[in-house]
C-alpha cells in the first residue's frame, strides 16, 4: 500500500477548516469574539486550515498521479550489502 499521507492529512484540516470558516462567518459580530479584541478568530484559523488542507491534498495528489520510475528491462539491481 502507497499512501501518501497529506491526502488523508489534507482532507482532515480541509474538512475542519470549512466547519471553522462558516462557523466563524455565521457568528460574525457576536458577544463570543469581545474576549479576542473583537477579532473574528474561529473565521480566521479556519481560513488558514482551509488554505493548508487543500494544499497538502493537492500536493499529494500531484505526486500520487506522477509516473512511477522503474529500472529499464535487462539491468540489474543491486543486491543489499555485499552485492553477491
Amino acid at each position: 500500500m502507497n499512501l501518501d499521507l497529506r491526502i488523508p492529512m489534507g482532507l482532515l484540516f480541509t474538512i475542519v477548516g470549512v466547519i471553522m470558516s462558516l462557523y466563524g462567518f455565521f457568528t460574525r459580530g457576536s458577544v463570543i469574539y469581545e474576549r479576542s479584541a473583537g477579532m473574528d478568530i474561529n473565521l480566521i484559523w479556519g481560513v488558514v486550515m482551509l488554505v493548508f488542507g487543500t494544499t497538502m491534498f493537492t500536493l499529494g495528489r500531484r505526486a500520487d498521479k506522477r509516473p512511477r520510475t522503474q529500472p529499464a528491462e535487462g539491468t540489474s539491481r543491486p543486491m543489499g550489502h555485499g552485492g553477491h
